[in-house]
């Protein structure tokens, strides 16, 4: 078995290549399109002066395929023109409407910015360009490019529109808010501006008052999918699962772009997890292998790929960690049945991140465990295996995550004990002793993800709630918190008066092998899911999560967590509202230090 490894594509393959835009599954703006009525009735228009050239006819063929969406057509008419002339502003601009359309987001990009410096006066180009800078992540460009088109084009509501997402994008809400007001005071019957609203709010939490404004978009504009799916998103968070799982669906019925539709699949996959649905969802998450879908991962290895249904049996089976640290551990959860059925004959690789291998070494004795690698091609990430390892006798391979599709169909399926990793015996002893020294019991708290795209903070109590956890006599708490957290470490010892105890000498994103011996050494880890909780639970250790409502991973159960069934949970009742779960996280923490 053979691979070729991930390389960066050349404008060539670009135009090959349907390279969509790197954004996570959540709010879908409205942000208009490319190769609208409008943008092409200006771009006919504005081509009157090029009418007595040579390549006029090949640009109109190349609009007149646009229309019809007819993306491959009128890339090559669009290419056509440029042959002849590469100096023509229209002909670029045709070329990135129809590779926009294409979903080759990488080479429009390249053509809107030639189309901008060959005719900068055709502002409709800088909106255009703007708004893909948005799709690809890059807001303070597009805030620019949207401003651009603004000084020509003020009462422009769709512009106004773009702005206010740009500008939401880089978390300046109140701006965002101060830019979208007066245009929807001035078009209160705008759905548009009515869902870009929607989207700002509930990006700090406020998903009850999201939620009118997102009704209110469906309400004047019924066939308004990306409303319909942004309430669905909405009514997630709010708990209302079965609503949540309905808006996806009729948005579903509507939705045309490509990625689109996958990142709605995404969502559903996650709402019907929600709903413990588990076999439907499962099926529905192969949606991430799409090549259309926004945050697709290329798995580059040949030879077949493993399917639900296939006999294991003696096989030599490759199984490819996916998504981040925590996903990676989550979905081991099924690792121990691979095993059971390929049998004493058969052989499990597995690969995952660097940082893990010796953790799952440990965990699967009868694995060959190594890190995988991951690169490029296009905008894409693309994962496989170094050439240093020999793959030859491999008869199958499949992302993890796919392993749920087979083993995990209904929470019934899951283990009575987590058996994913296993902390290096020694160093937990070590450890151990070390805590010794210190009074009380001794608990590992971690309070924030590192990861700040897509406002992740609102799924987190912010430090200050932390207070009547951090109060509770008889413990010592032990920072398991990766990344700078000195200003919170600080805080606690100022103002509730607690020395939260920081391992020495260990770095709490980097050295894993350690982090779990910690992990396995304390008494109880308390926290969110983020990376080192999932290790910590993974382990087997004491672990209680905090977790908001529409939380798929609690796969629908109200009080448990079928991953690692040790785990206690302790779920938020109203989004926003971080005191009553973290008063009982402290009620339960007193008691358990007086039962120590």
């Amino acid at each position: 078995m053979s691979r070729q490894g991930p390389k960066s594509a050349t404008s060539a393959q670009a135009l090959g290549a349907g390279a969509a835009p790197i954004r996570a599954p959540g709010i879908v703006d409205e942000l208009g399109q490319a190769g609208s009525k409008s943008a092409l009735a200006r771009l006919n228009e504005a081509m009157a002066e090029v009418r007595a050239l040579a390549i006029a006819p090949l640009i109109q063929r190349a609009v007149d395929a646009i229309r019809a969406d007819d993306h491959k057509t009128a890339t090559e008419y669009a290419l056509k023109a440029l042959e002849q002339d590469d100096q023509n502003g229209f002909a670029w601009y045709a070329l990135g409407i129809a590779r926009e359309k294409a979903g080759d987001f990488a080479s429009s990009v390249k053509a809107y910015e030639s189309a901008l410096r060959l005719v900068p006066d055709h502002a409709e180009v800088a909106n255009d360009l703007g708004r893909l800078a948005f799709r690809m992540g890059m807001h303070a460009q597009a805030e620019k490019l949207f401003l651009h088109f603004l000084a020509k084009h003020p009462d422009h509501a769709e512009a106004i529109n773009n702005l206010a997402c740009a500008v939401r994008a880089q978390q300046r809400y109140d701006e965002a808010i101060e830019v979208l007001k007066p245009f929807l005071l001035r078009f209160p019957e705008n759905a548009m501006l009515w869902n870009t609203m929607g989207s700002i709010v509930t990006e700090q939490g406020d998903y009850a008052t999201g939620k009118l404004f997102f009704q209110e978009a469906v309400q004047l504009e019924p066939d308004f999918f990306k409303a319909r799916y942004n309430l669905g998103n909405c009514l997630l968070m709010l708990g209302e699962t079965q609503a949540a799982l309905d808006a996806c669906d009729a948005a579903l019925s509507e939705v045309v772009a490509e990625n689109e539709r996958q990142m709605m699949h995404m969502a559903r996959a996650t709402m019907l997890a929600g709903l413990g649905r588990l076999g439907e969802a499962w099926d529905e998450y192969e949606c991430r292998m799409h090549p259309d879908f926004s945050e697709v991962t290329y798995f580059v290895m040949r030879g077949p790929r493993w399917a639900p249904g296939m006999d294991l049996k003696g096989k030599t089976l490759l199984v490819l960690g996916e998504q981040g640290l925590g996903d990676e551990i989550l979905f081991a959860n099924a690792l121990g049945d691979v095993l059971r059925d390929l049998g004493p004959d058969g052989k499990l690789m597995i690969g995952v991140e660097k940082r893990l291998v010796e953790l799952f070494q440990r965990g699967f004795p009868k694995a060959e465990v190594c890190a995988h690698i991951t690169g490029a091609i296009g905008l894409r990430p693309a994962r496989t295996l170094p050439d240093s390892v020999d793959v030859s006798g491999v008869d199958l391979w499949t992302p993890m995550g796919s392993l749920l599709r087979a083993y995990r169909r209904a929470v019934e399926d899951f283990p009575a004990a987590p058996a994913n990793i296993a902390a290096d015996p020694a160093r937990v002893q070590a450890w151990r002793r070390r805590l010794a020294e210190l009074p009380g019991r001794k608990v590992g708290i971690l309070w924030k993800s590192n990861i700040t795209k897509d406002a992740r903070h609102r799924y987190f109590a912010g430090f200050d709630a932390w207070e009547p956890v951090l109060r509770q006599p008889g413990v010592t708490f032990v920072n398991l918190q990766y990344g700078d957290c000195a200003e919170e470490l600080a805080r606690a010892k100022a103002q509730f008066g607690v020395e939260i105890w920081q391992p020495p000498g260990v770095d709490l994103k980097q050295d894993l092998d350690e982090v779990a011996a910690l992990c396995a050494a304390v008494d109880l880890t308390v926290g969110f899911s983020n990376a080192t909780f999932n290790i910590a639970a993974a382990l087997g250790g004491p672990s209680w999560l905090i977790t908001i409502p529409g939380s798929w991973p609690r796969l629908g159960l109200p009080d448990r967590y079928a991953w690692y069934p040790q785990v206690r949970v302790f779920g938020l009742d109203q989004f926003g509202d971080w005191s009553p779960v973290m008063g009982r996280v402290g009620a339960a923490l007193g008691e358990f230090a007086r039962e120590g």
